[in-house]
């Protein structure tokens, strides 16, 4: 089965330190946590929190996704964002199903045939809300404008064999101040849960059986 959709390589970023390290022994703060607004998409059902101070950009893929940001100053395109998504549907079948490695594989596969070289920083299986996912962290330079990128996606596995993404693009220099929004949204990330089964009406009582008739006295 071929799958096409526009591929994301997200990055939350993951910093080492390369220079000597001096022993510190007071506590460092609890980082403050920001307001988080909460989305749900009415047509495929996930729902997430995003920080307060970002804005909602617009749907994408014919309304089965969104994209979320922080105000910024350079030009659109080349803004940080968060683009959350129905990336493959409920399949029909058992043999139409993808799973989450076959998607990740077709992804670099055709980011390979493009042209584009990236680096894999990381690829991990996680869960997302209770479901299997995988994250994989890239970082490439785009070929086309030589702007350089830092990319995460998180796949979701949803219950009926559908996949869900959750992706980051940042440049580098932004990437430690969204990183931390991203990774609130992928905490909250979650599919509303099944309905349960409506009851049965309760039977109504049946009429009492006659008693057997008394065999007469000989």
């Amino acid at each position: 089965m071929q799958v096409r959709f526009r591929v994301w390589f997200l990055l939350v970023v993951s910093l080492c330190l390369s220079t000597s390290v001096v022993a510190q022994t007071t506590a460092k703060p609890t980082p403050k946590l920001l307001p988080m607004t909460k989305y749900c998409q009415a047509h495929h059902g996930f729902c997430f929190r995003y920080p307060a101070s970002w804005s909602i950009l617009g749907e994408v893929f014919g309304g089965k996704g969104v994209v979320v940001a922080p105000t910024q100053k350079q030009e659109r395109e080349y803004w940080d964002e968060v683009t959350v998504a129905l990336v493959v549907p409920p399949s029909q079948s058992a043999g139409d199903a993808v799973t989450i490695d076959q998607l990740i594989e077709q992804a670099m596969s055709s980011v390979r045939e493009s042209g584009q070289s990236f680096e894999t920083l990381q690829r991990q299986r996680r869960r997302v809300d209770g479901k299997p996912a995988q994250m994989m962290k890239v970082h490439y330079v785009d070929k086309a404008d030589g702007r350089e990128w830092i990319e995460e996606l998180v796949f979701v596995e949803g219950p009926d064999a559908e996949i869900y993404s959750l992706a980051l693009k940042c440049a580098p220099a932004s990437a430690s101040k969204i990183e931390s929004g991203f990774s609130r949204i992928v905490d909250s990330w979650t599919l509303p849960l099944p309905e349960p089964p409506a009851e049965a009406p309760a039977a109504s009582p049946s009429a009492a059986a006659p008693k057997p008739a008394t065999p007469p006295k000989h």
